[in-house]
């Protein structure tokens, strides 16, 4: 497990300081567990021996697979959500590197390094996103598996002349992503307004890729595609798709 805790929002957190980990464990949506359950059952299936999840975050995955008897550990960028792991039920299970998935080395070989809910996109260069390929496939022993769960760019919605795509609408909440298609780049846009009418406005930074795009960034880090799905209950990926979860292969010796 990592070391001390910190309190207030710390510059090397990045896009989940203190003030986002704090709400980031709340019950529903993706924490919820009919949601949880379904991730957690195929990379079960998946795993023959250890695992390494990138972006580890405050354990939401990572906690129920180590606890049907998978080894994990975990990378992570941001201390103030690594750092929720360990207060836990089970959390001491998994061992957290505070580091940068582009780059960061955990010592062993894996079975299966896995990184899901759209982080992929979190890194915003073409070269970190290769990056991450590269150093799954670092810690993967031969015949390992690197799998990424990603939304689909919603770019059919886009008519000539508009650049934004709106994907929630709640009272005192909107969401919409505004997408560059010239740079892949798009933000995420999320406006909070609270019952007493004070608002906050939050703006999170991606690069979309295409899975034919993953699938050369795979090839360039010594790997080739295993599996597509449309989602975890392993659907075929159809035009009408909204996400894909994309399974990889490392070259045997």
């Amino acid at each position: 497990m990592i070391g001390e805790t910190g309190t207030g929002d710390d510059p090397a957190d990045g896009w989940f300081p203190e003030s986002v980990a704090a709400g980031y464990d709340a019950p529903g949506g993706a924490n919820a567990p009919e949601v949880v359950a379904p991730v957690v059952d195929v990379l079960e299936d998946l795993a023959d021996g250890p695992v390494l999840e990138f972006a580890v975050g405050t354990g939401r995955i990572a906690i129920p697979l180590a606890a049907r008897g998978v080894p994990v550990d975990g990378i992570e960028l941001s201390r103030a959500m690594a750092e929720r792991i360990a207060s836990k039920p089970g959390g001491d299970a998994v061992e957290v590197t505070i580091g940068d998935m582009t780059k960061t080395r955990v010592a062993g070989e894996f079975s299966l390094v896995y990184l899901v809910f759209n982080t992929i996109g979190n890194v915003t260069t073409q070269d970190g996103q290769v990056d991450v390929f590269r150093n799954a496939a670092a810690h993967l022993r031969p015949g390992g598996l690197f799998l990424i769960e990603v939304g689909l760019p919603d770019l059919r919605r886009l008519p000539p002349g508009q650049d934004i795509v709106p994907f929630a609408m709640a009272p005192g909440y909107v969401g919409f992503d505004q997408y560059d298609v010239v740079t892949q780049q798009f933000t995420s846009n999320h406006v909070t307004v609270a019952p007493d009418g004070r608002g906050r406005f939050r703006r999170i930074p991606f690069r979309y890729a295409w899975p034919a795009e993953m699938d050369l960034m795979a090839r360039i880090a010594g790997m080739r595609l295993k599996y597509r799905w449309a989602d975890w209950d392993r659907s075929e990926l159809t035009a009408e798709s909204t996400k894909h979860v994309s399974v990889w292969e490392r070259a045997p010796r």
